[in-house]
């Protein structure tokens, strides 16, 4: 009796392990109870989570990632032909423009870099470049929707709700889909929390917005005078009002969500905290990332809590730089030299120092990393105040980095200008069946049932961009 006994309880530990890790495979009522437990990827995948660094307003191509010699050649011209309602406002339009910016070489895979990026510009062959993005609005609203859901109007899944929905979460103690948005009172981005919501998915797999300043989430820490035991009893009781309520069954997926999102919150009260704390890394770490410089600090603090997030099992985390639009943002109508590079600055050593920990813990072979916007500008400036540029959908630059993707390569290209798409066009559903298929899920099976027919994030379109998958 004893040995069997013995036995047993071993077996118990066991299964608790094997299932607080994602290696036991959930029981039907399991799954409805809890539908962030983690699903296997439909065929076998590098990438287990997603980073995205989203550069909101619009960052130029062509001052960034996308050289072009013929626009120094050009400049002052007129873009003959040019469709003035390509940009947003079609009374600033002027003459073709150079990038005020130098360029230079840089690794191994001669890759032209604008001098914004001197740390970034270090890590360029472990980058793969998609040169010929291009988008369905000139609007900031539905471009944001468009590039985070798919769908140029609002209601529809974003990509890190797709993702969770797909594979489930790796920790039982953190939201699967973290958000950080700018924090220097610039504001969320248009649309706010549209661009990270679940839309017709059940709720539990929308992101969880982190706050810039004080707690980063409500009720992170337990009430006064509440202790564990007591709060525990609380949670055991409304578990099992719930499950009493009429006609509930044990496959009710969103009753199960409600619970689970009672039970996950209970749980982040210990795991969020030492999770968000940044301030116990070592001193190197912290100025790798640029902790130690006033002008860049809030992104280092997002970039270095993204890393501490996947290293503990959440899929997808996406950091935004730039609040709701113009100067507060990417979106340099007016002087493009201030606008971008203030904003570059900020985000530069961060992200560099985000590729450099990632790959030294060796978790840069299963973390995507994703840089870009949700459009990119035109190559005539706008006229009115210091040179900018006007919105651009016709035409932009995304790099990805890790996670399955080969560095230092470039796939598409501009035409000479950087005006339009012309070489191995990348629409919106291109991008997301790629990242889709880097975590090891197919865009044409991954499916959810809604108002009479299936859904999939990249609706009836989308092909892999397979030239720079490793």
């Amino acid at each position: 009796m004893l040995r069997r006994a013995g036995s047993g309880a071993g077996l118990l530990a066991l299964a608790g392990l094997l299932q607080d890790n994602g290696l036991l495979l959930p029981s039907a009522q399991a799954a409805a109870a809890n539908p962030l437990a983690t699903h296997p990827s439909q065929f076998p995948a590098r990438a287990k989570s997603v980073i995205w660094l989203f550069m909101n307003g619009g960052p130029s191509h062509v001052d960034t990632w996308d050289y072009k010699p013929e626009l120094i050649r050009s400049h002052g011209k007129e873009l003959a032909g040019f469709d003035k309602k390509t940009g947003f406002f079609t009374d600033a339009v002027g003459p073709l423009m150079k990038s005020p910016f130098g360029w230079a070489r840089y690794g191994a895979s001669g890759t032209w870099v604008s001098d914004l990026f001197p740390n970034l510009s270090r890590h360029v062959d472990k980058m793969a470049f998609l040169h010929s993005c291009h988008t369905e609005s000139n609007n900031h609203s539905p471009a944001l929707f468009m590039i985070n859901t798919g769908s140029t109007r609002m209601g529809y899944p974003c990509v890190g709700s797709w993702m969770t929905y797909g594979l489930g979460s790796e920790s039982r103690n953190l939201p699967a889909f973290v958000v950080m948005s700018d924090p220097l009172d610039r504001g969320l981005p248009k649309g706010q929390a549209s661009n990270w919501g679940a839309g017709f998915l059940p709720s539990v797999y929308q992101g969880t917005w982190l706050r810039p300043k004080g707690d980063p989430i409500d009720n992170l820490r337990p009430p006064a005078g509440m202790g564990d035991a007591a709060q525990r009893a609380q949670l055991d009781l409304l578990a099992r009002l719930n499950r009493q309520q009429p006609g509930h069954s044990a496959d009710d997926g969103e009753l199960g969500a409600r619970i689970e999102s009672f039970e996950l919150a209970y749980r982040m009260q210990t795991a969020a905290p030492e999770a968000f704390d940044i301030e116990h890394e070592p001193a190197h770490l912290k100025q790798l990332y640029g902790l130690d410089q006033p002008h860049c600090r809030h992104f280092a603090a997002q970039c270095l809590m993204a890393r501490r997030m996947v290293e503990r099992g959440v899929r997808f985390v996406q950091i935004y730089s730039g609040g709701m639009e113009n100067q507060r943002s990417w979106d340099g109508h007016e002087d493009i030299i201030g606008n971008h590079g203030g904003f570059a600055r900020e985000t530069d050593q961060p992200i560099a120092g985000l590729l450099a920990d990632l790959e030294q813990r060796g978790l840069l072979d299963e973390t995507l990393v994703i840089w870009g916007g949700e459009f990119g500008r035109l190559p005539v400036s706008q006229k009115g105040g210091k040179p900018g540029r006007d919105h651009n959908p016709l035409a932009f630059t995304y790099w990805l980095a890790g996670g399955g993707v080969k560095g230092g390569v470039h796939h598409g290209a501009t035409d000479e200008l950087g005006h339009k798409a012309a070489v191995d066009k990348v629409s919106v559903n291109d991008l997301h069946a790629t990242i889709l298929h880097l975590l090891g899920l197919n865009h044409e099976r991954l499916t959810y049932f809604h108002n009479g027919r299936n859904f999939r994030l990249t609706d009836v379109a989308g092909e892999v961009v397979r030239s720079i998958l490793a």
